[in-house]
């Protein structure tokens, strides 16, 4: 059976990709610390499909516990919101440094293909939009979220040298604001942020006044560029954006989760947070061209779909 190694894949973005890796053939071996991730989010699979290995990838990948047959490496394992990557500031450096580069020997060992989870914050606070590629970023390498955007970046320069040094098949995809279930209801982001509030019938807590924009990608449409590019050929040493192109304000954001929660628009206006980005929208030309890949669920009906979900976890 084809083998695929996912770290992080407890965690929301990484189990879903198991899930599509189990449903395309795969035997996914699973490995996560589980610092922000859990075991029942991949407790619906069989031993049969789904290896579980609790590790810190920090440590180098024991490989004489791994299958000798591993075909893909999907390197996902980080915190990623700002509560999680303060609470975990030094470990966030360490896993996307040294983590990420454990992973890429493993793939290197077993000459697999590799894809780096990356993200949009590599941008930092942006001066252009929509941000492509090639656009180098505006980030502030000493603040309070420099532990994450940073590690990021070095994440990406350390893959690339793996490219050009042992001609390593590798893809480094940036996320904009995935969302969907299997979101932490208190990890600090604002889709969580949003609904939980707004199913308790709480304000919603906006930072600023609230004009900053942001681009939200369904977890079915981002686990869907991350498959095709773990599988499509000829993509070695290509830097892709995964997001929706549909830019909206925070303000437009809350209208639209209060509507589809069914409850009243309140909003409580808190301080911008520092190094917190004015502007998220990304130029996605390299996914369509690439990957064939642009998102199709509406923010409607993954808003609808992600509510349901934290309302039966939270059981509000």
């Amino acid at each position: 059976m084809r083998t695929a190694l996912v770290t992080g894949g407890a965690g929301f973005i990484g189990s879903h990709l198991t899930d599509r890796l189990v449903r395309e053939g795969y035997h996914v071996v699973v490995v996560d610390n589980l610092a922000t991730g859990s075991w029942s989010n991949v407790a619906h699979h069989s031993n049969e499909r789904v290896t579980r290995l609790e590790w810190d990838v920090i440590q180098p990948i024991p490989l004489e516990r791994l299958p000798k047959n591993i075909e893909l490496v999907a390197h996902l394992a980080s915190p990623a919101s700002p509560i999680h990557y303060r609470r975990l500031a030094l470990e966030t450096l360490w896993v996307n440094s040294r983590g990420t580069g454990n992973a890429l020997d493993v793939a290197r060992q077993f000459g697999a293909r590799f894809v780096l989870g990356s993200t949009s914050e590599t941008y930092g606070d942006p001066k252009v939009t929509p941000q492509r590629e090639s656009y180098w970023g505006n980030v502030n390498p000493i603040g309070p979220r420099a532990c994450y955007d940073e590690s990021k970046r070095f994440g990406e320069a350390l893959t690339m040298e793996y490219v050009r040094e042992f001609d390593l098949d590798a893809v480094i995809l940036r996320f904009f604001n995935c969302y969907g279930p299997r979101m932490q209801s208190e990890d600090g982001r604002v889709v969580p942020n949003f609904i939980m509030q707004a199913l308790r019938e709480e304000a919603l807590t906006v930072y600023g006044n609230g004009s900053q924009t942001r681009s939200f990608c369904y977890v079915s449409d981002e686990v869907d560029a991350i498959y095709r590019a773990l599988t499509m050929t000829g993509l070695k040493g290509q830097v892709i954006n995964v997001g929706n192109p549909e830019e909206r304000t925070i303000l437009d954001f809350a209208k639209q989760v209060a509507e589809v929660a069914g409850v009243a628009l309140e909003l409580a206006e808190r301080p911008l947070p520092v190094d917190d980005p004015t502007n998220r929208c990304p130029d996605i030309q390299k996914a369509r061209t690439l990957l064939g890949w642009e998102p199709k669920v509406s923010l409607r009906d993954g808003l609808a779909a992600t509510i349901e979900y934290f309302r039966e976890v939270s059981k509000i």
